[in-house]
């Protein structure tokens, strides 16, 4: 479903739900009729925005990074959502799926009501060592109403030194990396520090976008977005942290994650090179 046709399909299933006399007859019993048409003034002014939303594409970020809070990005009526890459050429994730931009860095609109970026693994180096990248992100970071990312985009983040002085998270496996970037490291799943939010490894991207959603509009608003996903996480296995993992797995998954500290630390040492405009650059 696409994002105008789900915000489409938002309106009209909260009208329905809250206003319809048809449901209301069906509940009690008494023969069903036919809807009656609805003029939408049931909903709330308050769910509709004008929201300016930027979300970063780069080569090799994790794909479900991205499309967790992006779902719920486009779930806010009004809101435009904005996927933005150095050009309009697809961008492969790190598991092949490619993403068509909508506008690239240079065209993004200058101020944005949130600035999102994903995380990923050699694609998240690449990028900490792209200046054209760390510029864009100092820039929007600096006027943006909200900063947010999943996973390791907080270390992107922190690279073009919008973190300074804040609490963030991070995956499990990079949180104690957080403050090479002078960050505050908190074990959370979303962590909300005045404009800056951050959330943890991938899958909580699914509970940062909802919990912006709730942000922007209100709890009723994120109870129905979350109700038309169908979030209700049961997995299979007991194993999504450390605390919970086994430990044998736990210690494979760590090993895996060896080489990226030192990784990061160089991409760190280049991104310290990196000179931002006057004006540019987070303050606390």
């Amino acid at each position: 479903m696409k994002s105008a046709e789900r915000r489409g399909f938002l309106r009209a299933a909260t009208a329905v739900l809250a206003a319809s006399p048809w449901l209301a007859r069906a509940g009690q019993g008494q023969p069903a009729q036919a809807p009656e048409p609805h003029d939408m003034s049931a909903m709330p002014a308050s769910w509709t925005g004008k929201e300016q939303i930027g979300m970063l594409l780069y080569p090799g970020m994790t794909a479900l990074d991205f499309v967790g809070p992006q779902h719920m990005f486009a779930s806010l009526m009004g809101a435009k959502v904005h996927h933005i890459a150095k050009s309009m050429a697809p961008v492969v994730s790190d598991t092949q799926l490619s993403f068509v931009p909508t506008t690239t860095l240079a065209k993004c609109p200058r101020d944005l009501d949130i600035l999102f970026v994903p995380g990923g693994g050699a694609g998240t180096l690449a990028a900490m060592r792209d200046a054209q990248i760390l510029a864009f992100l100092a820039d929007r970071g600096s006027r943006a109403k909200l900063v947010s990312s999943v996973c390791t985009g907080s270390l992107l983040l922190g690279a073009a030194g919008l973190l300074q002085g804040y609490r963030a998270t991070s995956h499990w496996a990079t949180h104690a990396l957080l403050a090479e970037v002078g960050a505050t490291p908190v074990q959370a799943r979303v962590v909300h520090d005045r404009n800056r939010i951050t959330g943890a490894g991938v899958s909580a991207g699914l509970d940062l976008g909802l919990t912006i959603v709730g942000m922007l509009r209100d709890t009723a608003y994120a109870q129905t977005t979350q109700l038309l996903a169908e979030y209700a996480p049961e997995p299979p296995f007991n194993a999504g942290t450390p605390r919970t993992a086994p430990s044998d797995v736990t210690a494979m998954v760590t090993d895996m994650f060896k080489d990226f500290g030192p990784q990061v630390r160089a991409a760190l040492m280049a991104a310290k090179g990196f000179k931002a405009s006057p004006g540019q650059g987070a303050k606390p």
